[in-house]
Formats: C-alpha cells, sequence, structure tokens
C-alpha cells in the first residue's frame, strides 16, 4: 500500500477484541477494501454472526462500487451514463442519468448557494489544469511548473454552476456550455458514504463506523452505548504524535480536508490540490481542516469550502451552522476550533 493511501487512513482507536458475553452476544468484526473513489474504506461492526457482518459489507461494496462508477469522470462503465459521460456531451445533448446523480447534483447547487460560491462543482476546467500540471509535476519533479493565470482565467469563464442544466423530471442532465465540466471531488466520496449507510440503516444495521479515504460515518454507538473513538490525523506526517484528537461519535460523521495528501512542488514550494475558486491557486491558509456533523456529505463539502476561507470566514460559517464543529490545524501547528468542537474530544 503506498504512502499517500497510508497517510489518508483514519486512525480508529478502538478496542479491538470481542465485546464480553456479560455486555451483549454481538461480535466485533472489521474489514478493508481498497477498490473505490482510489482510497481504501474499512468497516467496523458490532453483529451476532459473520454471516450478518458479511451482509453489511455486500451492502457497502457494492453501493460504494454503484456510486464509484456513476460519479467517476475519468472512465466509461459499459451500460452506465456517469459523470464522464455528461462532461463528454457538454453542449451537444442532455444525457439520462440514475437519480444518484441528479440527487448529487441538487445537493451540490445547494452547497454552492450556502457557501457564496466556495463548492463549485462546476470547477472542473480549472481543477483539470491543475489535475494535469500536478501529474506531471509528480512524475517529473525537476520540471515542475505551475499553471498560467492567463490559462487558469479563460478556464474559469466556463465555470458558472447555471449551465449545468438539471430536467428532475426527465432524469436527465445538460451542459450549457460545450467547455464546462463537472468534477465533485470535494462532494462524491462524503455523499456516497451516507447513501450506502443509510441504505444499511434501512436493512436493520444500527452499529457500525464506515470509513472511506478517511470520511468517517458512525452510525449508532457501539454496542456498549459508548461513542465510537476516532482519532483525527496529524496534517504533519513526520511527526511521532500521529493524532491531533481523538473524537467520541454517536451518529455523527467526521471529515479531514488537508494539504498533505496530494501534492506536488515547485520551487521547494508545495501546492496542494485543494484549489481557491476566487484566486484559482491552491488554499493555503492552513494544513487542514476537520468536520464534525451528522451528514456525511455535508461534512466532505464543509471541510473543502472551509479549507478555500479565512479562518475568521470560517469560523463565523461553522457557528452558524447548527450541529456543526471544526477544528483548524494551521501552517505553524497552531490549531483552533469552533464554539463546542472541543465538546466531540476525549479528555
Amino acid at each position: 500500500m503506498n504512502k499517500k493511501i497510508l497517510s489518508m487512513l483514519i486512525i480508529f482507536t478502538i478496542n479491538l477484541n470481542f465485546v464480553s458475553c456479560n455486555m451483549s452476544r454481538k461480535q466485533r468484526f472489521e474489514t478493508e477494501f481498497l477498490l473505490f473513489f482510489d482510497t481504501v474504506t474499512q468497516v467496523v461492526a458490532y453483529v451476532d454472526s459473520k454471516e450478518e457482518f458479511n451482509k453489511l459489507s455486500d451492502i457497502i461494496y457494492n453501493g460504494l462500487k454503484k456510486y464509484h462508477e456513476l460519479f467517476d469522470i475519468y472512465n466509461n462503465y459499459d451500460g452506465i451514463n456517469n459523470l464522464k459521460t455528461i462532461n463528454d456531451n457538454a453542449g451537444f445533448a442532455p444525457v439520462k442519468v440514475d437519480r444518484e446523480i441528479i440527487d448529487l447534483l441538487i445537493f451540490s447547487r445547494q452547497e454552492y448557494e450556502n457557501s457564496n460560491g466556495k463548492c463549485n462543482v462546476a470547477l472542473g476546467s480549472v481543477l483539470e489544469i491543475w489535475h494535469e500540471y500536478r501529474e506531471y509535476g509528480i512524475e517529473n519533479p525537476e520540471n515542475a511548473s505551475l499553471p498560467t493565470m492567463q490559462e487558469l482565467k479563460a478556464a474559469k469563464q466556463h465555470t458558472d454552476i447555471n449551465n449545468i442544466i438539471i430536467d428532475k423530471k426527465a432524469s436527465t442532465v445538460y451542459l450549457a456550455d460545450p467547455k464546462i465540466s463537472i468534477d465533485v471531488g470535494a462532494v462524491a466520496k462524503g455523499f456516497a458514504t451516507e447513501q450506502v449507510c443509510q441504505l444499511a440503516v434501512e436493512n436493520g444495521f444500527n452499529s457500525f463506523l464506515i470509513s472511506v479515504g478517511g470520511n468517517v460515518r458512525a452510525i449508532g454507538s457501539k454496542v456498549n452505548g459508548k461513542p465510537w473513538n476516532v482519532g483525527i490525523q496529524n496534517p504533519d506526517i513526520n511527526d511521532a504524535n500521529k493524532i491531533i484528537h481523538t473524537t467520541l461519535l454517536n451518529d455523527k460523521s467526521l471529515v479531514t480536508s488537508g494539504d498533505y495528501q496530494r501534492y506536488y512542488i515547485v520551487d521547494g514550494k508545495k501546492y496542494n490540490h485543494i484549489i481557491n475558486p476566487d484566486t484559482l491557486f491552491p488554499a493555503d491558509f492552513f494544513k487542514s481542516v476537520t468536520i464534525i456533523c451528522e451528514d456525511s456529505a455535508k461534512a466532505d463539502a464543509l471541510s473543502t469550502t472551509v479549507f478555500t476561507m479565512p479562518f475568521d470566514e470560517g469560523l463565523e460559517y461553522i457557528n452558524n451552522i447548527p450541529d456543526t464543529e471544526a477544528v483548524w490545524v494551521f501552517q505553524d501547528g497552531t490549531k483552533k476550533y469552533s464554539n463546542n468542537f472541543k465538546d466531540y474530544v476525549l479528555k
């Protein structure tokens, strides 16, 4: 497993033993797989039997597979109209898609409005430029370079989210600008995580924890009624302390965005993958931002959005969202918190 994937793994600080029989007959099982959303998925659950855990694992595996294929912007799949299909038909024709894509784009539009445009899934033309420069720079570090502001500004002319035309009744999506491109990297993992968890709940599972590349969703509590213990990774991966806090989660999500996951170096400076839509350059206010709230899709969107905001702006934004907390880690290692974040921290 490569170091990039390892750095994305959330640190689970959970007792590995089975629950004692005098507390419950349920047992603790866990599994992980590396297939979807280019990251590791981990599942931990308290259930009655291995067969029951296998059922849960199948629900999560099959659900993530479906969302991975639908939300993919790079690859085609037989018999599936996905986000790549929509992008490929920009300016040409509406594309009939599954309801899951419609729901994702409706959610994304809501986050765009809530964040005054900071969370914009129509920024794909700009993100694609950075992706190409980053990939080349990683493979050829001695020749790594930055995009020019001229090409970034030209791409920004094709980032109007209103050109994503959604027809709910016909279940179609049409990109009215032939040069616009959808990129759902800020919301896709969290949205998929939330949906597969709710499907598992509908099938009777009420005590499990899932992490999709660090997008953590806790359903219920552990079988003994105690909260799930989830560590927040230290964004300084060279520090001996691998976590900055252990959090206590009951029916909550925890998502971190940071500069230590995907980046490249140009002239000795790190450029991460989280692009500020105002400057068109990677945001560099913080090393990481972690969000705690109930919905994993919301937490995913917020972690990226707040990462691109100056601290005072982000703090005000988070403190005005009910039941939502955040911790910011600055470039010098300083940590600051929303009003009630420390209520979730193991004392």
